[in-house]
């Protein structure tokens, strides 16, 4: 059995889980969020508490269980506490700026590059160096920091770049001069 996949989810008395064929759908205080398991894989519903079941030891059940775990694990989380990620802005004149519901970053092209959030994320500029992206679908708020990043990757020389704030950059040595 997978570790992962055998753990049971807890699930919160503010969340409603309802399963219908191989949809599940979960409801919280935050929202709510839906996805689609494979079909092979057998969900319970025991005593505020989830559990995710495969049918055979086979390869393709055994990588299905622990995913499918976690994807609804994470859709508990999001709709009860959300997931947010932090991002620093490291460069002189290099900002991040809110315009409306619009992320604008400065950094260093010759153009300003506005990123617009989809739907259900919600990005905040508490400083002009710092930018937070909070949602409730883990999966989503992960590509919209990493379109956010990929903006301007932070360089090995001077680290000047957009970078997760847990993110260390791991420095070059330059040229030495003579």
């Amino acid at each position: 059995m997978s570790r992962i996949g055998k753990k049971p989810i807890e699930i919160p008395d503010s969340v409603d889980i309802s399963i219908n064929n191989n949809e599940v759908t979960v409801k919280g205080p935050k929202g709510e969020l839906s996805q689609v398991v494979d079909q092979s894989i057998i969900l319970e519903e025991e005593e505020g508490q989830l559990l995710v079941k495969r049918p055979t030891d086979s390869n393709h059940h055994k990588s299905l269980h622990g995913l499918s775990r976690s994807l609804i694990a994470n859709m508990v989380e999001g709709v009860t506490n959300g997931f947010e990620r932090h991002l620093e802005i490291v460069g002189v004149g290099y900002r991040a700026q809110m315009q409306g519901k619009n992320l604008v970053l400065n950094v260093g092209y010759s153009h300003p590059v506005t990123i617009e959030p989809p739907e259900g994320v919600e990005i905040e500029v508490p400083k002009n160096n710092q930018i937070i992206v909070k949602g409730t679908d883990k999966e989503v708020v992960g590509q919209v920091a990493a379109r956010i990043r990929a903006v301007r990757k932070p360089e090995p020389y001077k680290g000047k770049g957009i970078k997760y704030a847990e993110e260390q950059i791991i420095r070059k040595v330059g040229k030495t001069g003579k």
